[in-house]
């Protein structure tokens, strides 16, 4: 009974035992349980309150830091322009202003160049960082992009320096020739030639003044406020009568095809400089005894019907680097034709803010040796959308109309996609 009692009273002291052990154990489960984790220490709770909604709209990149420079919050700019990976802060110079803004509570700014991801060119990414602590614990970081801004101010200052450079050459130019005219006062045939040179770069200054003034002008205005249905041949006629005078000299034949009645909407005399400026650079780039063709056709679109309008030379052609500039401010292809043209390198960049201003765009096809062509795309104006489908597509190429090799447009490598006028214009 001894031993009975004995071998009872153990088992019930384990069992006692067992279960005291099982509610530590599911006591100190629940306190694990309720104990906030790192995890959960990087969840907005953390952060003061309102702050989470000011991140949200700011224009900025907008990171939080920890004590233990963990990411806590972090916006989709941030992670876009590669600040954050990982969960952690991948710039070490703004980890480190960080770090010491946590330390001694200032708040520090400063500009750097980050390496851009995925472009393999080196391009850099020009960011202002600016740290503040954020209450007791946390820092805020805010990242700035510059690229942009440094980009147009650099566009900016090109264009002044160029614009300095243009007028100082003919202005240097009239100096000196008024210095030699007076010189030679007694020479008549002198006089005359110093005069005769003074008259062209008289007007190679007026040209580049004017030229300025239709930049800014097309730049700063819209040209919609006053836009009107603007007939295409007209435009066609005016810019082959503007150039009548050069291609005569040079006997370079000019030819107009395409679809009559078509119509684009938008601001009349910006679009007749626009076709005007280059079909004129069809001309000064083109050889003697050449041809330059002016080609005009309807595209249907999803959005709504394109009118194309390709000039088309038998030039010098445009080098594959050439063609990504050619529509820049004062970039010529050739500085030395230029200079014998009177050519200011603005005339193309006034066609591309033409073109896009009117909903638009320029493009270029080009090889050298074999001449260019450059077509102005335009959206058509409703009211000339009426006409029959005949006139969009019965067409007969530009070489059917006047003969020669033909070209084809960056969209197009059949030329007799585009129309015939019932009657082009020849020149001379």
């Amino acid at each position: 009974m001894d031993v009975n009692a004995a071998v009872a009273a153990a088992a019930a002291i384990a069992g006692l035992l067992t279960g005291v052990i099982a509610m530590l154990a599911f006591r100190v489960s629940e306190r694990e349980q309720r104990r906030p984790t790192r995890t959960s220490l990087h969840t907005d709770a953390v952060l003061p309150p309102g702050v989470d909604t000011v991140l949200s709209v700011l224009r900025s990149s907008a990171v939080v830091l920890d004590e233990n420079d963990g990411v806590v919050k972090a916006s989709s700019a941030a992670y876009a322009l590669g600040l954050v990976r990982g969960g952690k802060l991948a710039v070490e110079p703004m980890l480190k202003m960080a770090r010491d803004t946590r330390r001694d509570g200032e708040i520090r700014q400063v500009e750097l160049d980050l390496p851009r991801r995925g472009t393999g060119r080196g391009e850099a990414l020009a960011v202002s960082a600016r740290v503040a602590p954020l209450g007791s614990r946390l820092v805020l970081l805010l990242v700035e992009d510059l690229t942009e801004a440094r980009r147009i101010e650099a566009v900016r200052r090109d264009f002044v320096a160029n614009v300095s450079h243009e007028l100082k050459t003919p202005v240097g130019a009239l100096s000196l020739l008024s210095e030699a005219v007076m010189d030679a006062s007694d020479d008549p045939e002198a006089v005359e030639r110093f005069a005769g040179r003074m008259q062209i770069e008289a007007t190679r200054l007026t040209n580049l003044v004017q030229e300025l003034i239709d930049l800014s002008r097309v730049q700063n205005d819209d040209p919609l406020e006053d836009a009107e249905p603007v007939p295409v041949d007209e435009l066609v006629a005016e810019a082959i009568d503007r150039c009548r005078h050069q291609a005569g000299t040079k006997e370079i034949t000019m030819a107009a095809a395409g679809a009559a009645d078509l119509r684009v909407w938008g601001n009349r005399g910006q679009l007749a400089a626009a076709l005007g400026n280059l079909v004129e650079n069809a001309v000064n780039y083109s050889p003697a005894r050449t041809r330059v063709g002016i080609a005009v056709r309807s595209v249907a679109q999803p959005g709504g019907d394109l009118i194309e309008i390709a000039v088309t030379d038998q030039g010098i052609g445009i080098s594959d680097k050439d063609k990504e500039r050619v529509f820049e401010r004062f970039y010529r292809v050739d500085p030395a034709r230029s200079r014998a043209t009177g050519g200011t390198g603005l005339g193309l960049a006034i066609v591309k803010h033409v073109a896009a201003s009117h909903g638009g765009e320029v493009t270029v096809w080009s090889a050298e040796g074999q001449g260019s062509t450059f077509t102005l795309r335009l959206p058509e104006a409703r009211a000339a959308r009426g006409r029959r489908p005949s006139e969009r597509d019965d067409s007969e190429g530009l070489d059917g109309e006047a003969g020669g090799t033909s070209h084809p447009s960056p969209h197009s490598s059949d030329p007799s996609a585009y129309a015939t006028l019932p009657s082009p214009e020849v020149l001379p």
